[in-house]
């Protein structure tokens, strides 16, 4: 049984993707900040929990330590929004977005390169923003840039293991909750901006990622999960 491990899997796509892997008859280990959180997870799935909080590189360490006999897959979710202009940046909370995205990922990988087995895979995450700038979307849109180039370097550089980012579109799987009664029209805006005519599922990201655990002849690459969205003239 192949063994994956899916960093912020407690929670939103972190949790569909576990889920879905325990599924498929992966074995699943759900790693998150919140300990107590991803046990209750891992109690569902019968699986393990581990804490990695990717802004204390002490807990990736201690967690590589914990996993080293060996894992197939893993997979990183995390972020720390600052969705603000840049008059409005707050240098702590700018600091937390880069080493969520960036940082932190660099750190999974500096531990766990010795406990990834050979045929095994990185899944990063980027997003729309990464190519379609906006007001309030610096922050977010420089640290998904940079995980599309943190996928190719990786790549290279943990070869044989591959390194793949998936950029999602605009996906309804909670992230946008938070916007109240604004979350339908942003959602209903998304779909006129797409060729497919809808918004994304958290399904759509969670079947691209299970697809990139098995193309064993693809790496470096950023798979773009957002219904053509690039493509759709203004």
């Amino acid at each position: 049984m192949k063994r994956i491990l899916v960093i912020g899997g407690a929670r939103a796509l972190g949790a569909a993707v576990a889920r879905r892997a325990a599924k498929d008859g992966y074995d699943v280990v759900v790693g998150a900040r919140d300990l107590a959180a991803a046990d209750i997870l891992a109690g569902e799935l019968g699986s393990t929990a581990v804490r990695i909080d990717l802004q204390d590189e002490s807990t990736i360490a201690a967690a590589a330590e914990q996993l080293k006999d060996g894992i197939d897959h893993l997979v990183m979710t995390g972020s720390a929004p600052h969705d603000v202009r840049a008059t409005d940046l707050d240098h702590d909370k700018l600091v937390a977005a880069f080493t969520a995205k960036v940082v932190g990922p660099l750190l999974v990988a500096k531990h766990f390169a010795p406990v990834l087995r050979p045929t095994g895979s990185v899944v990063m995450f980027s997003g729309v923003v990464g190519w379609r700038p906006g007001p309030g979307s610096l922050v977010k849109g420089i640290t998904n840039g940079a995980v599309e180039y943190a996928a190719r370097h990786l790549a290279a550089d943990l070869a044989p293991v591959r390194v793949n980012a998936i950029s999602p579109g605009v996906i309804d799987s909670g992230a946008w909750d938070r916007l109240g009664d604004k979350k339908s029209g942003l959602l209903d805006k998304s779909a006129a901006g797409t060729l497919v005519g809808r918004h994304g599922e958290t399904d759509d990201i969670v079947d691209a990622m299970m697809w990139l655990l098995r193309a064993g002849f693809v790496s470096g690459e950023t798979i773009h999960v957002e219904g053509g969205a690039r493509h759709k003239s203004a």
